[in-house]
């Protein structure tokens, strides 16, 4: 298909990568999108939506489709509805300036990996369209139920966020003692023993926010460090995550032991430990497995 051809992937490709190039620790894929279409405006028809689906508009899944063989490649990597590039990523964008050198490249890479199967090009056979809007699909599918979730957690009461996690405790074995009523919580905001009547150590202290506007700086991090006697466990939990500087300063503990978790391993551990939670404590973040045609690799 002309409209889309090799040197115009090539150009949405290093719009992409550009946008990547200066966030090492990532973007949430509706601000990639977002930005790369500053970068990298639309031609008319990419601007347009399918005629089999006129609520759709083609560009977003362009871009999703035209970076799939970077992902193969081992340049970019797409988890949870976030994209960053890699090492290997970014010494490419440095490397092949070119856009048409650097999308060759990428599905020179993306042939080694899938040995003799030959990839699926845009121009290549069938309806263009049915193409793109089958690789994307599942791609989208789980980019949403990463959004909702996240949204659900962030907007909810810092109490409520609080208790989730108490509760996510308390599914994973551990038994929490105390959780902190509104106030100050002078450095912690739950304890919990690893035994019901809390002779055995470690005693965990548990450091919850909420909020997204930034990351958790090294500095706050410090601070519950103070906290934190020579048998104590640390766990700081983010949902806007952890700045590069806090990270490296918990990787540096010699004394203190220390644990942070961001919103998406939060996710996790809850989807892991969902069926030891009571069933009033799964209210807390309802989760439902959904099954999905997904096109095969």
């Amino acid at each position: 298909m002309p409209e889309i051809g090799r040197k115009r992937q090539g150009e949405v490709l290093k719009g992409v990568f550009g946008v990547l190039y200066d966030q090492p620790a990532g973007m949430r894929a509706a601000d990639v999108l977002s930005a790369v279409e500053k970068r990298v405006p639309p031609t008319p028809f990419e601007n347009d939506v399918y005629p089999a689906n006129p609520s759709v508009r083609r560009y977003p899944k362009i871009v999703r489709f035209t970076t799939i063989a970077s992902v193969k490649a081992g340049w970019l990597v797409k988890d949870k509805g976030s994209w960053s590039l890699t090492p290997e990523g970014r010494a490419a964008y440095e490397t092949f300036t070119d856009p048409t050198a650097l999308i060759n490249e990428s599905r020179r890479l993306y042939r080694v990996w899938k040995k003799q199967q030959a990839p699926e090009d845009l121009d290549d056979g069938g309806s263009a369209d049915a193409v793109i809007e089958s690789a994307t699909s599942l791609e989208e599918a789980q980019d949403t139920a990463s959004n909702a979730i996240r949204e659900y957690v962030t907007t909810m009461p810092p109490y409520d966020f609080q208790h989730l996690v108490a509760a996510l405790l308390g599914a994973m074995g551990y038994y929490v003692h105390w959780v902190a009523p509104p106030g100050p919580d002078q450095g912690s905001d739950l304890i919990a023993y690893t035994d019901p009547l809390g002779t055995s150590a470690p005693r965990i202290k548990v450091q919850v926010k909420r909020h997204t506007a930034a990351r958790i700086p090294v500095g706050d991090l410090r601070s519950f460090l103070a906290v934190l006697g020579d048998q104590d466990v640390g766990i700081y939990i983010s949902a806007s995550g952890f700045t590069s500087e806090a990270e490296r300063e918990a990787r540096s503990q010699e004394k203190r032991r220390l644990t942070l978790i961001d919103l998406d391993r939060l996710v996790e551990l809850w989807i892991e430990h969902f069926d030891r939670l009571g069933d009033a404590e799964r209210l807390r973040l309802p989760l439902k497995p959904v099954y999905f045609l997904a096109p095969p690799d």
